[in-house]
């Protein structure tokens, strides 16, 4: 089994394993909007933007799947995050509502984190839709189960970073976007529970709503949610992993593509067809219309986070989702190293 993110050597790149959610032919291709709108083809295609974003910032990343031809198992998209030692694991996906009245009004982010106990009743509906049916959720609910889950979750530390990097990750969505936050939460997903290093799953929006249905099909709207959530890893490397990302040199880009392509050759060689295992979200059965990069550790004290819920934010920020539009991205700038202190 891979050593932990904290085994990793300092300096080194981060690693980031990004989860497009479902994938393959129906049942297991997601939720359902609009004029076609499929799931599992708007988070491989922000996934794909994401993945850009990072690696100009000089992350190594790894998708645990390229294209749409199968459905990856959740155990095999955790396995994949574990052995490729990754530093963070971020699974993105869009929500739906069932009903016609909850398509037409519910529109906003979510983000989540592992816990054994839902937020709410909607919460624990998500997670056992995700997982594939509420008899697939496996994290215990005992005291002496968790300790040993958080225990093999990097040594429990990983737990409770993962709570910061949803929260980091919720919190520049909201504002980058101006989409109505739905708030933090946590439930057992079954994605999140088997993998060894801070996890979060990410609902980038409702497809079933019919305005926000359109812009996730966006490709502005898309560069905007990539932008926000490159951002939020950059802030959560920064300020909890306590690493600094730099733009990687031409050379460092021609390794990682090399890598990439070998990474991807050897998932393929291991994995083999898939089965599926992710069963459709409740809307669709309704209705539906580097080479190493260099890093430098960061001395400074670390900002705080935002609070969880807080949308102070977005009040100050035109809400892209009411506009039924969407701008022209603006690049976010990299963060520089600083200097390395004097002894």
């Amino acid at each position: 089994m891979p050593a932990g993110p904290a085994a990793r050597a300092e300096g080194s790149p981060l690693v980031v394993v990004l989860d497009p959610g479902h994938g393959g032919p129906f049942p297991h291709d997601g939720a359902h909007g609009a004029k076609g709108l499929v799931e599992k083809s708007i988070a491989l295609q922000i996934a794909k933007r994401l993945r850009e974003q990072l690696e100009a910032a000089g992350a190594t990343v790894l998708l645990t799947r390229e294209d749409d031809a199968a459905d990856v198992s959740l155990a095999d998209r955790a396995r994949f995050a574990n052995e490729a030692n990754a530093d963070l694991f971020v699974s993105i996906h869009c929500n739906s509502m069932a009903t016609r009245h909850d398509r037409a009004v519910t529109r906003g982010v979510e983000s989540y984190f592992l816990s054994p106990d839902p937020t709410d009743a909607e919460a624990k509906l998500l997670a056992e839709l995700e997982n594939g049916g509420p008899t697939a959720v496996p994290v215990p609910k005992t005291g002496n189960a968790v300790s040993g889950l958080l225990a093999d979750l990097a040594l429990g530390q990983a737990r409770n970073d993962s709570a910061a990097l949803a929260e980091t990750l919720h919190h520049s969505l909201v504002k980058r976007t101006g989409a109505p936050s739905r708030g933090l939460r946590q439930a057992p997903f079954l994605v999140l529970s088997a993998t060894r290093m801070p996890s979060a799953l990410i609902e980038v929006g409702f497809i079933s709503h019919p305005g926000e249905g359109r812009l996730l099909a966006k490709e502005a709207y898309q560069d905007k949610i990539a932008e926000a959530l490159a951002q939020g890893v950059r802030d959560f490397a920064a300020h909890v992993l306590m690493r600094r990302l730099l733009p990687p040199t031409e050379d460092a880009r021609a390794a990682l593509l090399a890598q990439r392509s070998e990474a991807a050759k050897e998932r393929s060689e291991r994995m083999g067809p898939q089965g599926g295992s992710l069963e459709h979200k409740a809307s669709a059965q309704t209705e539906a219309g580097s080479g190493p990069a260099v890093t430098a550790p960061n001395p400074a004290a670390a900002p705080s986070s935002p609070a969880p819920g807080d949308t102070a934010a977005t009040a100050q920020a035109p809400s892209e989702a009411e506009k039924l539009g969407a701008t022209a991205a603006t690049p976010i700038a990299t963060p520089v190293a600083p200097p390395a202190s004097t002894p």
